[in-house]
């Protein structure tokens, strides 16, 4: 890519999508995170629903249910930390080249 420019607008392109991605999995994290604060004051004599595809299924196990939770949280924590360290990275790219382009 000869033109810096064109470099610039990948970058700010590439960069805008990390941070969307980044929004949305912190998203996806704080839903479960509610998800497991409601399960454990909810009383136990009620019954818990999941949905599975256009299903409601009734929850037999809650702590199998929490433990999905909580390795779902774990694998999106995860996945975060690393869209994360590739924002900085873009983010890093970025700034270099605008720098470049503007001492040009």
């Amino acid at each position: 890519m000869s033109d810096p420019r064109e470099r610039i607008q990948m970058l700010a392109g590439q960069l805008q999508n990390t941070m969307q991605q980044v929004q949305t999995v912190d998203t996806q994290i704080r839903e479960i995170q509610a998800t497991i604060s409601a399960l454990e004051v909810q009383n136990e004599s009620r019954p818990v629903y999941r949905q599975i595809g256009p299903l409601l299924l009734e929850v037999e196990d809650r702590n199998v249910l929490k433990d999905e939770l909580a390795s779902s949280m774990e694998t999106l924590s995860e996945h975060l930390q690393k869209i994360q360290q590739s924002e900085t990275e873009i983010r890093e790219l970025y700034e270099q080249a605008i720098n470049s382009f503007e001492s040009q």
